[in-house]
């Protein structure tokens, strides 16, 4: 069974923030080989809220809503590659759009899950762009989507 939170940052415990910058590092660093500034600053930012997903005790997917003014901004979206292929990223992407209620949403998604986030309501907003080595697309949801 999975349970997913939202939680601002001074909310995590010491182990769930460790779980969570090392599930972000497993994934997105060791397994795709793209080694970026994941600790940029805006976790702790006041209005920055991180979605959990966990299966029983294990943390299996975050994301990371950013308040960017008049829109939200979701990223750092992470499932562990156990919990892929079981529908757990619409879980998880649906907890975080909870979050941006009544907001335009944007986001950076890597090229290949274009259609996933199509599903959304998202749309490309502008041209494919390098995120580190890997191909990102702008997209973004307007606010009475």
């Amino acid at each position: 069974m999975t349970t997913t939170t939202v939680l601002a940052f001074d909310e995590l415990d010491a182990r769930t923030a460790h779980d969570l910058f090392k599930l972000r590092q497993d994934v997105f660093v060791v397994e795709q080989g793209d080694p970026y500034d994941d600790l940029d600053g805006r976790d702790t930012e006041p209005g920055t809220r991180h979605v959990l997903l966990h299966e029983g005790d294990a943390l299996v997917g975050c994301a990371r809503v950013l308040d960017d003014g008049s829109e939200a901004r979701i990223g750092r979206v992470v499932l562990a590659p156990a919990a892929r292929g079981r529908g757990l990223s619409v879980e998880l992407m649906t907890a975080a759009m909870s979050v941006c209620t009544g907001r335009a949403v944007v986001l950076a998604a890597q090229s290949p899950l274009r259609g996933f986030y199509e599903g959304f309501g998202f749309t490309v907003c502008g041209p494919e762009f390098l995120d580190g080595s890997l191909p990102h697309l702008p997209m973004r949801r307007p606010a009475d989507a």
